[in-house]
């Protein structure tokens, strides 16, 4: 399934394009990698609401609510014109008033739209399991594809400037969630993994949860464009320089360690993965610990795995037990 899905982005798609040299990005990799994590990522505005519309997909009733979000980049991505505002967007699905624990799904490359809700299963996660649902947009994506900024492509500056703007603005949601929530559990599958992972670190959470995770953005893209033969080079070759590498450590989510204990960390790999691999799943089990459990599929089919689903909701089950257990009588 995951040759037909990069056989398909390969013939769909033109050549990719050199975006940029290497030297442009010495002034990013030189901040960047001196800051670290923690100086990165600024602490993220409070979430202002734009606007809330009611919306439904088949028969789920869902929310989307909308704000403006500036990530408050650093100064090196902000002097390329990727720092501002934007209008974020998040999906909820939820019932009621009353706390219930809540799960952020962070969305992968090519999603973001509301039938994410159903293949995240949100009304059988909602009824069986009592947890609300958020499905935050990622930049570039779902009712956010046509608007700035573009979010993936070949510019590796962008892509990290991209992905630190999307934590800013899950971290955002988190923190606007927290008063009504008895738990948060965030979750994020491929390229919301190292959002999800990040989020998990800055923020105070209850468990997160990684699928099919991917090393780095770059790195990811830099592996599959060989498919294009020899006239992108090039880019295949900025994108694994060392400099960028250094770029990209502002967003190295396997160099840190979620906030929550490793018996509430979860780590879903594919066994016959090729898109990601198998090496970011162990790498990142090595690091975080937790629980490693491994689809025997490829990287697209975990959606569907029923497998994936049984140790997802065991997992979040977990969850909804610790809640309980620390309520009053």
């Amino acid at each position: 399934m995951d040759e037909v899905a990069l056989s398909g982005m390969t013939l769909t798609a033109p050549p990719p394009q050199l975006e940029r040299s290497v030297k442009s990005c010495e002034a990013a990799a030189e901040e960047l990698s001196g800051l670290g994590i923690a100086q990165s990522h600024a602490e993220p505005e409070p979430l202002r609401i734009k606007a809330i519309r009611r919306r439904r997909i088949g028969r789920l009733p869902y929310e989307r609510v909308t704000f403006e979000h500036d990530p408050l980049l650093p100064q090196s991505l902000s002097a390329e014109g990727l720092g501002g505002p934007a209008t974020a967007a998040v999906h909820l699905f939820r019932q009621g008033d009353a706390r219930k624990p809540w799960l952020v799904w962070v969305h992968g490359a090519g999603q973001g739209q509301p039938i994410d809700l159903i293949f995240s299963r949100a009304r059988r996660v909602q009824d069986e399991l009592g947890f609300n649902i958020a499905l935050p947009v990622q930049p570039g994506h779902g009712v956010r594809r046509k608007k700035w900024p573009t979010y993936p492509n070949m510019d590796p500056i962008a892509n990290v400037a991209g992905m630190m703007r999307a934590v800013s603005e899950v971290r955002a949601v988190v923190r606007w969630l927290r008063p009504q929530a008895s738990a948060i559990a965030v979750s994020g599958v491929s390229m919301g993994s190292p959002v999800a992972g990040l989020v998990g670190h800055l923020e105070k959470v209850d468990a997160v949860a990684v699928y099919t995770p991917i090393f780095g953005l770059n790195a990811m893209i830099a592996a599959h464009l060989g498919r294009w033969g020899p006239s992108v080079q090039d880019t295949i070759g900025l994108l694994r320089s060392d400099t960028v590498a250094q770029v990209m450590s502002a967003i190295d989510y396997q160099s840190v360690e979620p906030s929550p204990p490793p018996d509430h960390r979860l780590i879903v790999g594919a066994w016959h993965d090729r898109m990601a691999f198998r090496e970011p799943a162990l790498a990142l089990h090595d690091r975080w610990g937790g629980q490693l459990y491994w689809h025997g599929g490829s990287h697209v089919g975990h959606l569907f795995a029923g497998g994936v689903q049984a140790v997802s909701e065991k997992f979040l089950r977990g969850v909804s037990e610790q809640v309980r257990s620390r309520s009053p009588e």
